[in-house]
């Protein structure tokens, strides 16, 4: 069945782009942030001397500043960026529920709809209040809550068991592609225009996207109008013996199934460092290595952060080693390995070179243990921040493996509940996004080198232990309590 034009490999285009709208849509309240408050209120940098050499910097022509002010404290910016966790978790496990049960399509648009919406009522919240702010980000968490559960729900009716890394790594490395691209593209929004159209233009862009689902897409291959019946029927026959042919969730059973437990686990554990590095790369670059990501040109600590590196480049040319918008980074090498192993993957399992099992416990094992070995590394630096952010960029990358890992056996041992699993598993690694920057803050009070290595240590070996308990507990295979029948499986 031929992959270009494909109803299936279309899906996972327009998946990848709606994922990259979910991460834009989620992580460009901390760039615009920085802009959206007082300068002498911005969050302090730290209590002690510094333990590195200040980086040099160029000046620039300033930027525009014709957006609102707000005099928020630490504490009060802090509430409103974890605001978005509060109502992410809520809709986990409802949500592959509803996905399972009627079809993932209207649920997964619906809930990026509704970020969109909201998105664009940001600027008018933060008018209105700080609580009104927090509001409007706890339902944009609500919305966002139901797009993994949904997309996993889809795949377990769309992707060829022998497809699956493939179809899911290209549909979720938007995410990471989102994150590459907002980081940077809001940081030049601030620059030339304010901050409100930070969330008017990716708000746009969400509307936009649900337009093109809606018209595109297909809670399964019987009900496409575009996919031709040689591929639905190849889809139908590749997974007809993996499809539940009850309409109960076996709740008892999949509650006490190891290898979903060991899902959770590798989820958790991965996403505590996942987390750890998202809120606390950029402190760590600017209070230990002292690099500026942002300019600070006339005593001026009020700008979008990652706008410095972009800015040196276009207005002075300057500095070329600092314009490689170093806190996306990481997230673009991540984007690089998620793609090419997902193909290298399936190409394991559909030559049997290695079993279903072997394949992901393998891409666990170095997308979890890699990346804690080089976060171990990056503490041991110094203040040589070439080498620091080589090693930190390695680590992310690295952690592309565990896509084709962890990350998609939910649909290899329970397709029919794929959703509902995913919904269960990232309940729980919604956790480390909450307490995890929390405990890294609070490790890092002085700001040293040696509270850092800690916070490394910490995380390097909470990804260890996941990846070790998978790898002893994980499962390749479609579990009975799947089925509904007694199919035999392999």
């Amino acid at each position: 069945v031929p992959v270009c034009c494909s109803a299936r490999y279309n899906l996972a285009l327009l998946a990848c782009f709606g994922f990259f709208v979910v991460y834009a849509l989620r992580v460009n309240l901390s760039v615009a942030l920085v802009e959206m408050v007082q300068a002498n209120i911005s969050i302090p940098i730290g209590n002690s001397t510094y333990a590195c050499p200040e980086h040099p910097s160029s000046s620039g022509r300033a930027h525009n500043k014709t957006g609102k002010l707000h005099n928020w404290d630490a504490d009060t910016q802090g509430w409103i960026l974890g605001a978005f966790f509060y109502g992410y978790i809520v809709t986990q496990v409802p949500g592959g529920y509803l996905a399972s049960r009627y079809g993932g399509k209207w649920l997964l648009g619906g809930g990026i709809l509704l970020t969109a919406i909201f998105t664009l009522l940001t600027p008018i919240a933060a008018d209105l209040g700080v609580g009104y702010l927090i509001a409007v980000r706890v339902l944009e968490g609500l919305g966002e809550g139901v797009s993994f559960p949904a997309m996993h729900a889809m795949w377990s009716s769309w992707a060829p068991p022998l497809e699956r890394s493939k179809l899911l790594t290209i549909s979720y490395a938007g995410s990471q592609l989102g994150t590459v691209v907002t980081l940077p593209l809001s940081g030049l929004i601030c620059f030339h225009l304010d901050w409100t159209y930070v969330f008017y233009i990716f708000g746009s862009v969400g509307l936009l996207w649900f337009i093109l689902w809606s018209w595109i897409t297909s809670n399964t291959p019987e009900t496409n109008k575009a996919i031709s019946e040689e591929e639905k029927e190849y889809i139908s026959a590749s997974l007809k013996k993996q499809l539940s042919l009850t309409k109960t969730v076996p709740w008892g059973p999949m509650l006490k199934s190891m290898p979903l437990w060991a899902i959770v686990v590798a989820h958790f554990s991965y996403n505590w460092t996942f987390y750890t590095l998202l809120t606390l790369l950029p402190t760590y670059m600017k209070d230990i290595l002292r690099i500026h990501i942002q300019e600070q040109h006339q005593s001026d600590t009020n700008q979008c952060p990652l706008m410095y590196p972009l800015r040196s480049k276009i207005a002075r040319r300057k500095h070329p080693k600092k314009n490689g918008f170093l806190s996306a980074l990481p997230y673009l090498g991540c984007w690089l390995v998620m793609i090419s192993v997902g193909q290298i993957a399936d190409y394991l399992r559909e030559n049997q070179v290695f079993s279903t099992a072997t394949v992901r416990k393998m891409c666990t094992l170095i997308g979890m243990i890699g990346p804690a070995v080089f976060l171990l590394a990056a503490g041991y630096t110094g203040c040589d921040y070439t080498l620091a952010v080589v090693f930190l960029t390695i680590s992310s990358s690295l952690g592309g493996f565990s896509m084709s890992g962890f990350n998609i056996n939910h649909v290899d041992i329970a397709p029919s509940y794929a959703g509902i699993l995913l919904g269960i598993t990232n309940s729980f690694a919604t956790i480390p996004g909450m307490v995890g920057p929390v405990i890294g803050k609070s490790l890092t009070h002085y700001n040293t080198i040696e509270e850092w290595q800690t916070v490394f240590y910490i995380s390097a070996a909470i990804n260890v232990f996941g990846a070790l308990f998978f790898t002893i507990f994980g499962k390749g295979v479609v579990q009975d309590w799947a089925l509904g029948t007694h199919h035999s499986h392999t």
